[in-house]
């Protein structure tokens, strides 16, 4: 069945063509084109478009539907375009003719905007629960290592002492910009596009703040070309979102590939959550935050194929539009994912301990050794200068000790002020 069958059919390779893998991508859209459906019936029923026993009879045979779509049982068969003309199909095999006004002063097109900002509203919020379990679990982690000492680095060469304390707590707070980027995702996702039908309006006196109401939305989007131009710039907003968080994701998968390097040994995991060789037998592999890492970057391409899919096309809707949907829907789940493998790989960490008492570490502290003498009165550059020759000479017989106490530091992580910036942002 398609929506704008006129009696005849076309050819099967140019439908297999259009519609491509529409019909199992609108499965996760399926439950929002319901609410999408319910708002706009009881719309058409304050305009007295629909009559008393219309609207009830579709209002009970699309609950039925929502419960089939709950409990994994809805399919769209090949024989229908997408999801729009599916359930269509079964609300009129269900109660007749009524079930034919359903598309009254609507398109497909602002369908399926409102399936999209309902579906991103209700994704948005899962991802931020997500966040918040890793912001938890790595805040957790900093304060239960934060006098565990290890190298930080500039150059990938060893630089100054760092802590397990900061590098746990950094990501945490890495975490708030993401949040910020998510929650104006979230806000470009909750307008109300329904009513700007193919994008031009309808003749019909639509009541467009009924069904914002009633569908939740914040506002609506007023200017059905507006509404219409938010394809895309919805999709991309998300993506733009995501891409933050999986480049922290990614940075800190690559951390923890290298910290659990025998060559590090920084930390490890229980050999359960690794992976082995077919040849050598001593092999426990980080494919988890390999694949962590790799999928992340990839979340991190989706902007640009979004941008490269909608930057020249002319206002208005066009079938490229079709193609945002796998890499967009793909991403989301994708995420959730990363997210969740990420806070449980953490939970599970295993910490070294005396990490710096290695020789080789020694240098790490001669910022610490210019800064005592600079202290005591000697000027920085001449300070520099006297603990650089005793490094030059061999000489050089660190204190292995760190004292940093200003905010963020070493010393004093501020895990308080990041878990209430993180709460403020979190909304």
């Amino acid at each position: 069945m398609k929506l704008w069958d006129k009696g005849y059919s076309i050819n099967s390779i140019i439908e297999q063509f259009t519609v491509g893998n529409d019909r199992e991508l609108d499965l996760k859209l399926a439950k929002y084109d319901v609410l999408g459906n319910i708002a706009h019936a009881k719309m058409l029923h304050s305009i007295h478009l629909l009559n008393d026993q219309e609207l009830e009879s579709i209002l009970v045979a699309l609950q039925e539907i929502q419960e089939n779509i709950e409990a994994g049982s809805f399919q769209i068969e090949e024989s229908f375009e997408d999801v729009h003309s599916k359930i269509e199909f079964e609300l009129t095999a269900k109660i007749g003719d009524a079930g034919k006004k359903i598309h009254t002063a609507r398109s497909r097109n602002d369908q399926v905007l409102v399936d999209l900002h309902l579906y991103a509203k209700a994704e948005i919020l899962e991802i931020k629960l997500l966040i918040k379990t890793l912001f938890d679990t790595l805040i957790t982690q900093s304060n239960a290592h934060k006098d565990v000492l290890i190298p930080g680095y500039t150059h990938f060469q060893l630089a100054m002492p760092s802590s397990f304390g900061l590098w746990f707590s950094a990501y945490a707070e890495t975490l708030i910009d993401d949040l910020i980027f998510l929650n104006a995702a979230y806000k470009i996702s909750n307008q109300n596009p329904l009513g700007s039908a193919a994008g031009y309006g309808t003749s019909f006196p639509i009541d467009r703040q009924m069904t914002t109401d009633l569908l939740g939305f914040q506002t609506m989007k007023y200017n059905v070309i507006a509404a219409q131009l938010s394809r895309g710039k919805l999709e991309k907003s998300v993506a733009f979102a995501l891409s933050s968080i999986a480049g922290t994701l990614s940075k800190l998968a690559s951390d923890s590939i290298l910290f659990m390097n025998q060559n590090f040994g920084f930390f490890s995991f229980p050999k359960e959550l690794t992976t082995g060789s077919s040849i050598m037998p001593h092999k426990q592999n980080p494919d988890v935050f390999e694949l962590i890492r790799a999928k992340a970057n990839k979340i991190q391409a989706l902007p640009n194929e979004i941008i490269l899919l909608t930057n020249n096309l002319t206002s208005g809707y066009h079938r490229d539009f079709q193609l945002l949907k796998s890499g967009f829907i793909g991403a989301i789940e994708e995420m959730k994912e990363l997210l969740y493998m990420t806070s449980f790989m953490l939970e599970r960490v295993i910490v070294s301990k005396n990490i710096l008492d290695k020789k080789d570490y020694d240098f790490l502290f001669s910022v610490e050794e210019v800064n005592k003498l600079v202290m005591l009165g000697i000027p920085f550059r001449e300070a520099y200068q006297k603990i650089g020759q005793a490094i030059e000479l061999g000489n050089f017989r660190p204190e292995r000790k760190v004292v940093h106490s200003h905010q963020g530091s070493i010393g004093n992580l501020s895990l308080k002020e990041i878990q209430q910036k993180f709460n403020s942002s979190f909304e």
